[in-house]
């Protein structure tokens, strides 16, 4: 089960599962996330958007902290990143996104996973650490995640962790450079909480 430590009221919390911990990326994670995304780059540009020719630079990592901080602090994205439980291996990237408040109430999951790590399980334990998140402590009611068809392994995450397929959105997102239909997943909190917590919560 995560537990939540909320370091600072505008902080987000670190997460964690019984092999894994996800917390903010730090400028100190600079070395790892580039090595990592380097030798994973055949394995993940199939899924992501182009990347740009200073994809990898430091300069653009700086940039990415200081979005990821800003969406943070507004309350309206927590990006992670997901590292063994003793927080010294970068593994993957986890974003609960697109916060929606009023009467939506939803977020968006992204995630990515390095390759040497891909197969093992490691990314359902993170979206687990952050549904309970998502669930539990922000009291979103709804979670959407979109994927490509082709690609299997999503789908399986996806549906192992509960996520229930709802539909076909056309050219949903550009992709390696092209806009590519994906398919709509969701989960509830009724679905993810049924028995935990007082329908009230949801």
């Amino acid at each position: 089960m995560a537990f939540f430590d909320w370091v600072q009221p505008a902080a987000q919390p670190v997460l964690t599962g019984p092999g894994v911990l996800l917390r903010l990326p730090r400028a100190a994670d600079y070395e790892a996330w580039r090595d990592l995304r380097a030798r994973s780059r055949a394995f993940l540009t199939p899924w992501e958007p182009s990347w740009t020719v200073d994809e990898l630079h430091r300069s653009s990592y700086r940039l990415r902290l200081r979005r990821y901080r800003l969406d943070a602090r507004q309350r309206t994205s927590y990006t992670y990143f997901v590292f063994d439980r003793d927080g010294a291996v970068l593994m993957g990237g986890l974003t609960l996104g697109r916060i929606q408040r009023g009467v939506a109430q939803t977020g968006t999951l992204g995630y990515w996973m390095g390759q040497p790590f891909a197969g093992r399980g490691i990314m359902t334990q993170a979206v687990e650490a952050v549904m309970e998140f998502a669930f539990e402590v922000l009291r979103l009611h709804r979670l959407e995640a979109a994927c490509l068809p082709r690609n299997p392994a999503s789908i399986r995450l996806l549906e192992k962790s509960g996520f229930s397929r709802e539909g076909h959105l056309r050219q949903y997102l550009k992709i390696a450079g092209v806009w590519e239909d994906h398919l709509l997943y969701s989960i509830l909190c009724e679905d993810r909480m049924l028995g935990r917590i007082p329908p009230s919560a949801c």
